[in-house]
């Protein structure tokens, strides 16, 4: 088979890793790719969501499968141009249509889904521009600190969380009347905040059946001791200690089998990846956000802990055959470190040259923010290089990639080193 994969960072680096173990793999492609992808497949140079171009690469190169890493194309509908295009219908994309997309593309429309289908989530209420006041008074219920979620896609950005209730109240009014997140903001979700411990479940699947995929918490903060800005992820650990066999049977008794189940009442014919952000109350699991598509750096050591031929079980979810395919997990404690480029979250500079990559024993290196230039491999974006590990321990396995790390070296390299910091004992 040819398969594309959409998409330009690790987490796509590392679809293209892990279905490159396929058997059924012929020629594989990543538009647009990273340094990385182009060291074990073929890159192509177009935007994922310019969907004519899309289509001009499946027929050029005779696609038989199309794997979307982010959330954009598939807001957009890129599943829906294909079924709606003759050239294109017979195509699997691996990903849900634009209805299914909405559980990521607007946090109102996820949290109506939630209480329409009893899945356990913060209370909230939505607001507008012209029901800004009754958001004030909303605000006014609540204790703090107080969680305001953009409606729309906002690069990751759109959640502010304030200790402040006057400053809760003007961040309102710049989201909504000022347009701070542009028109992913023209709606605003105020939520009651969730006080415990944060980890991400991802599930695949067909629309009928699922499999459970592991689970992972990653570090959101620039700062070490989880301080600072917020960043796309600074590293993550797979599996989650304090997820025990009792905690993740709450979370598909709870959480996935009525998220599946809801999805097929309401008509939704979802096929891809459901990323479930949840936080462990006092044992309890309480949904924060679903996404559309698998997290980045979760990605980078979910799937190398997958055992299973993953274009099998993509093909399982094109053919509603998922049930039926095998799917086994690895015991092994998976961790991945992320190196960025200095600035980030804020203002950085790309073009950095990258050295000793080839040093790297015992680990998997993803690239993230990379390109090739001059024969040379250089940073170019915020988030650089994962390095992944297997230990049979969180500390085993990061010592890994520590170790690793000291043989990689950028102008301005950053990264933290208390990644897993909260879950060694």
């Amino acid at each position: 088979m040819n398969i594309l994969v959409l998409g330009s960072g690790g987490r796509e680096h590392a679809f293209t890793h892990k279905l490159l173990e396929s058997k059924k793999i012929d020629k594989l492609y990543v538009a647009p790719g990273n340094a990385g992808t182009n060291e074990i497949a073929t890159n192509i140079a177009i935007n994922p969501t310019d969907f004519e171009a899309v289509k001009k690469v499946v027929l050029e190169h005779n696609i038989n499968m199309v794997v979307v890493g982010p959330e954009a194309p598939l807001v957009e509908g890129v599943h829906d141009f294909f079924l709606s295009d003759d050239e294109l219908k017979s195509i699997p994309v691996i990903g849900p249509k634009k209805d299914g997309a909405l559980l990521e593309g607007s946090k109102d429309f996820s949290k109506q889904f939630m209480e329409k289908h009893n899945i356990p989530t913060a209370q909230y209420q939505s607001f507008t521009s012209e029901t800004l006041e009754e958001g004030y008074a909303f605000l006014e219920t609540l204790n703090p600190p107080f969680v305001l979620k953009a409606d729309g896609l906002a690069a990751g950005k759109g959640v502010l969380i304030l200790d402040d209730i006057q400053e809760a109240k003007a961040e309102l009014k710049e989201m909504l009347t000022n347009q701070k997140f542009g028109a992913a903001s023209a709606t605003v979700v105020i939520e009651e905040f969730l006080k415990g411990i944060e980890l991400s479940v991802f599930v695949l699947t067909d629309g009928k059946s699922y499999k459970v995929l592991p689970s992972a918490k990653d570090y959101k903060r620039i700062g070490e001791g989880d301080t600072g800005l917020n960043t796309g992820g600074m590293g993550a650990i797979s599996p989650v200690p304090f997820a025990d066999n009792d905690f993740l049977t709450k979370v598909e008794d709870r959480v996935i089998k009525p998220t599946i189940d809801g999805l097929q009442k309401d008509g939704i014919d979802y096929r891809g990846f459901i990323f479930i952000g949840l936080m462990n109350v006092a044992g309890d699991p309480f949904v924060i956000e679903y996404n559309v598509r698998m997290g980045d750096p979760e990605t980078e050591v979910v799937l190398p802990r997958i055992e299973s031929d993953l274009l099998e079980l993509f093909e399982g979810v094109a053919t509603q055959t998922l049930s039926d395919k095998s799917f086994s997990v690895t015991d092994k404690t998976a961790t991945t470190v992320m190196l960025v480029s200095g600035g980030y979250p804020e203002a950085y500079e790309k073009g950095k040259e990258i050295t000793g990559l080839e040093e790297v024993e015992g680990s998997l290196v993803f690239h993230a923010g990379t390109k090739n230039e001059d024969s040379k491999v250089v940073t170019n974006g915020g988030r650089v290089i994962a390095v992944t590990s297997f230990g049979e321990t969180i500390e085993e396995a990061l010592k890994t990639s520590y170790n690793n790390i000291d043989k990689i070296s950028f102008e301005k390299i950053n990264y933290r080193k208390d990644i897993g910091f909260d879950l060694v004992k």
